[in-house]
């Protein structure tokens, strides 16, 4: 399913980042830095809108030719960025808004941990592992 993973927080540092191919890392740490653009962009034009306010799913911010990046934005202004090959046309949007329901409800899990500081990278072995369910294997 998805080649990359971020979870940006709020002052946008890397709170989390992990993809698939390992070499190819900094390739889409650059496409999920670019990113925050469109998610900023998207939040204040919902902002300005008045749209409703708990539709947290930004939906796709761009596509390029070998992806496609998906954002999200809890309430507290986290960012989670989802890398997609292009390649994947089965993909739907409500599997998309399913990944990110669950990476969100493992990240309240984080949350909720009292031996983590928030702002600090997430090193759960719970949410690694969740990840790494959601990450396309490389064969």
């Amino acid at each position: 399913m998805a080649v990359c993973i971020a979870v940006i927080a709020k002052e946008n540092y890397p709170l989390y980042i992990r993809s698939v191919p390992v070499q190819n890392e900094l390739k889409f740490h650059y496409t999920v830095h670019t990113s925050l653009d469109v998610v900023e962009e998207k939040i204040s034009a919902v902002g300005k809108a008045m749209a409703d306010q708990r539709e947290l799913y930004l939906g796709l911010l761009y596509p390029t030719e070998d992806y496609k990046v998906y954002g999200y934005v809890t309430n507290s202004k986290v960012k989670f960025v989802i890398v997609v090959d292009s390649s994947n046309t089965s993909l739907r949007d409500n599997e998309i808004r399913s990944m990110f329901r669950k990476l969100h409800n493992s990240f309240t899990d984080v949350m909720c941990n009292p031996f983590y500081n928030p702002g600090d990278t997430i090193q759960s072995k719970a949410f690694d592992s969740m990840v790494s369910a959601m990450m396309v294997q490389a064969s």
